[in-house]
């Protein structure tokens, strides 16, 4: 009794298989062991009964015929829609998406959209400067300091002039 709890375990899916398979057990090991199993194990057995039941149920049921006045009524009330004068401007917006016809809206639509993708997109790794490494500093901190001290010739005659007062003039 404890070897069939272990080996029920995975039984469900295939006694699935078993019940709609039309091909001989005999073809096919896996179903045969899965057949052996069914003869000796009580709960896969009712199982299998109870999913043979429905399938007989199944095969029994017969589709509802559907009303032969159906299509006429509701393209009936499809026109009295159409032709119902919408109260705004966001009603009759409403209405033309809804009753007309979108074969030309929906290309436009991708294409806006593709459009507004591509601009945000382009617009984001613009600001973020993704592909851009950081830029290095071309010069040092004391390079910079001499250049400036040279590009100020006010500075530099006033350093001359106290040099030039400090040698005792």
């Amino acid at each position: 009794m404890e070897s069939t709890k272990n080996n029920c375990a995975g039984m469900d899916t295939r006694l699935a298989d078993l019940l709609l398979d039309s091909e001989p057990f005999e073809e096919r090991p896996a179903l045969a062991e899965v057949r052996t199993h069914v003869e000796g194990c009580d709960r896969c057995s009712r199982e299998l009964a109870e999913l043979r039941e429905t399938m007989a149920l199944l095969d029994a049921w017969e589709s509802p015929e559907p009303s032969p006045y159906f299509m006429t009524r509701l393209n009936a009330r499809l026109r009295e829609e159409r032709e119902a004068a919408p109260a705004g401007w966001l009603e009759r917006l409403r209405a033309r998406f809804a009753f007309g016809s979108q074969a030309h809206v929906r290309p436009l639509t991708a294409m806006a959209l593709t459009i507004m993708l591509l601009l945000g997109g382009g617009t984001y790794l613009g600001i973020t400067n993704w592909e851009q490494p950081a830029a290095l500093p071309t010069q040092t901190a004391v390079v910079q300091d001499l250049q400036t001290l040279d590009n100020n010739a006010q500075l530099l005659d006033q350093l001359e002039a106290l040099s030039d007062n400090g040698n005792g003039d």
